[in-house]
């Protein structure tokens, strides 16, 4: 998993998702944020985008009557049905996932009653699975990131604007690793 703040140009994301593409001889699932720039513009949210290219709102910063009821964090919302129709079922245990890519377990997914406990279900299966998670902010920990963070199951990988090229090729070897230890298994 690697701990890291969702601040663009950080390369958490494409780091995660460079390295379940690279593995592309193990059919992965996955969900991951991206921002939403409208082009020449200040960010305004965020998507929420399986490998197969659906896609959904995550978070905005337009309001609408709608988005009025939705929980916040910061300036955004939190479109929770978008999220959960897109994300939920992309974290369903299945039989031919070999591995799952998460990005990220963070404040604004966990608001979704049902996605942490998804989140579990996937580290109580045996599938492979890389997750971004935020680090502490201000010395306050979001518990279920930590209970993730501390999982017997977890290797954390602290993710920095210094090291971002050699942990991808190191996350990539231990995923690549798992994988074939996971099929020699079988």
């Amino acid at each position: 998993m690697f701990p890291g703040h969702r601040t663009a140009g950080r390369g958490q994301n494409d780091v995660g998702n460079e390295s379940g593409r690279e593995s592309s001889s193990f059919p992965p699932r996955t969900q991951h944020s991206r921002i939403l720039h409208p082009e020449g513009s200040a960010r305004v949210g965020f998507e929420v985008v399986t490998l197969d290219g659906r896609r959904g709102t995550l978070a905005t910063s337009i309001a609408s009557r709608k988005s009025l009821s939705w929980p916040c964090v910061g300036k955004y919302r939190v479109d929770l049905p978008s999220f959960e129709t897109i994300a939920l079922p992309e974290l369903e245990v299945k039989e031919g996932t070999d591995l799952f890519i998460i990005d990220e377990v963070g404040k604004m997914e966990l608001f979704s009653s049902s996605f942490y406990p998804a989140v579990l279900r996937v580290f109580e299966s045996n599938t492979p699975i890389l997750a971004t998670i935020p680090i502490p902010k201000y010395g306050r920990d979001i518990p279920e990131v930590s209970g993730l963070r501390n999982h017997p199951k977890a290797t954390v990988c602290t993710l920095n604007a210094g090291n971002r090229d050699a942990i991808k090729e190191t996350i990539y070897a231990q995923i690549v690793s798992l994988l074939r230890e996971q099929r020699m298994g079988e």
